[in-house]
């Protein structure tokens, strides 16, 4: 194999006399932060080596969420009696046409994306990106016959935006047949008959619901002691969660993990041992009852606990970008690394941040704000003069959204997470079966609660678990962002009937006038 260095650099790739800024990676971080530039006046090149979109829309949200689709389908139609519905026929879960619709539904949003680009002139670019030198990216690209051609583009700001791949467990490393990873789940060719799940966090929940749904036999394995044990989720969610989830037969097991996973007769035997995370008195409970399982089987495993940084081949080292122990970027409040000129968002950053597509989105925006206001004078990594909010990351009123059956939002703190901080809190809680909206489409599982400082009714956090609760939770999202009360929220006229009632609900109970909560 050899490698054509072509003659010519780049400036930008456009006719424009804008600053030249070269954004590498087109996930949702990236191709937005691109976009912001091209808006702002400058000559953008977008690098990106495989597609555009990212991991969000070629291996994460959107492929999951039209495998959810087909699952949530299905099920309504094994449950059509229940709706006066007469069903006679056979319905079965079809993986090709599945995956199927998959692809064209990302392919589409591909092109979305790519038109986008090209309406606002920016340059996208096919290849690897690697840090030349300062002020030089290559990009690196095979042609048909398997020789790589390098171009040079030129650059006076630079935003990485690389984003991570599944984390590989060397005890039990991915094979794409028994022993799965998140990006092998989104490609299966049959629906598995049973599945062992390592990890119950978002990814490792949505995965079991979806699965099981289908038809999968799922086990969860945790190594913490309740589902989805994340600083943003409030246990009460995580508590309705495993409720509904053994509803469904999806076997739970926490406080224990994975030691070792080997085919046998045709099945995969998994191994297991007692978290490390389980305190002594815990463990020698445990060990003296004997109650945790050792040993599982199933016809596959995906492992879904973690992500690895793809920074190791950027060239950081060329413009003397040093990352942290475990290999993600630092950067302060305007995504700025310590590298003047240089800036880095979304997933790369790492979980000391908070890995979520929007959230990488506005990132970008912001990264691409100080990109072209920045004159590259080397102000020091933490300075802050002169830029304003607007120009600054807040992570305070970031919204999550898990979905699971049901599915759960949260924003802000956690009854915990309050209290932790020194708030004496008053959380007001409606269950959605007091919503007639509920029980007309048949989803009464799950609540709303509403965590607000006692002294001024501040809402602090929501976190809501049901149905449509992703899209649900832009109220509480805008509450907290906007630091309104629960007052505030009560008397705001929410339609009947509708879901958004339990938020209404929620803050009338929250200030001592419950209706029907």
């Amino acid at each position: 194999m050899t490698r054509k260095t072509d003659g010519q650099q780049i400036q930008g790739g456009l006719n424009r006399t804008g600053k030249r800024v070269v954004v590498i990676g087109a996930g949702p971080g990236g191709y937005v932060a691109a976009l912001r530039v091209a808006a702002l006046g400058g000559e953008v090149t977008l690098i990106e080596k495989e597609h555009p979109g990212g991991t969000c829309l070629n291996w994460g949200c959107i492929p999951s969420k039209i495998m959810k689709t087909s699952a949530d389908t299905y099920m309504r139609i094994k449950e059509a009696n229940e709706f006066g519905i007469r069903f006679d026929g056979t319905a079965t879960p079809d993986m090709t046409s599945i995956m199927a619709r998959k692809q064209r539904i990302v392919e589409t949003q591909r092109k979305g994306i790519l038109s986008l680009l090209q309406h606002a002139k920016v340059s996208f670019e096919q290849g690897r990106g690697y840090i030349k030198d300062k002020g030089i990216v290559a990009v690196i690209s095979s042609d048909k016959d398997g020789d790589e051609h390098e171009k040079q583009i030129q650059f006076d700001a630079l935003i990485i935006a690389t984003g991570t791949a599944p984390l590989n467990i060397p005890a039990f490393p991915f094979d794409g047949d028994s022993i799965l990873s998140s990006n092998d789940l989104l490609n299966l060719n049959e629906i598995p008959k049973s599945i062992v799940i390592v990890g119950g966090g978002v990814i490792g929940c949505e995965f079991a619901c979806i699965l099981s749904a289908l038809g999968s036999s799922v086990t969860v394995v945790e190594a913490m002691s309740r589902l989805l044990p994340l600083p943003s989720v409030d246990e009460s969610c995580s508590v309705i969660l495993q409720r509904e989830m053994k509803k469904r037969k999806i076997k739970l097991i926490t406080d224990q993990v994975v030691e070792k996973a080997e085919k046998k007769d045709g099945k995969l035997v998994v191994t297991l041992g007692i978290s490390p995370f389980v305190d002594k008195a815990r463990m020698e409970k445990m060990v003296k009852s004997g109650s945790q399982p050792h040993v599982l089987q199933a016809d596959k495993m995906a492992v879904c606990i973690g992500r690895s940084p793809l920074a190791a081949d950027l060239g950081l080292e060329n413009i003397g970008l040093e990352t942290n122990e475990k290999g993600w970027i630092e950067v302060n409040k305007k995504m700025q690394t310590k590298v003047p000129g240089v800036y880095a968002i979304g997933d790369i950053l790492g979980p000391n941040h908070i890995m979520l597509a929007h959230v990488a989105s506005h990132e970008g925006m912001i990264a691409a704000t100080n990109a072209m206001s920045d004159k590259n004078t080397g102000e020091t990594f933490d300075k802050d003069t002169g830029i304003t909010d607007a120009m600054k990351m807040n992570y305070n009123a970031v919204p999550g959204a898990i979905f699971t059956m049901p599915e759960i939002g949260n924003v802000g703190l956690t009854e915990a997470g309050a209290a932790a901080q020194g708030f004496d809190v008053t959380c007001s809680t409606v269950n959605f079966r007091a919503l007639g909206k509920a029980h007309a489409m048949g989803e009464i599982a799950g609540e709303a609660k509403i965590v607000a400082d006692t002294a001024t009714g501040k809402v602090l956090g929501v976190h809501i678990t049901g149905p449509h609760a992703t899209d649900l939770i832009a109220e509480g999202t805008l509450a907290v962002n906007l630091g309104l009360t629960v007052s505030d929220i009560a008397h705001t006229i929410h339609a009947h009937p509708t879901l958004a009632e339990i938020m209404s609900e929620a803050a009338f109970k929250g200030t001592g006038m419950a209706v029907h909560g």
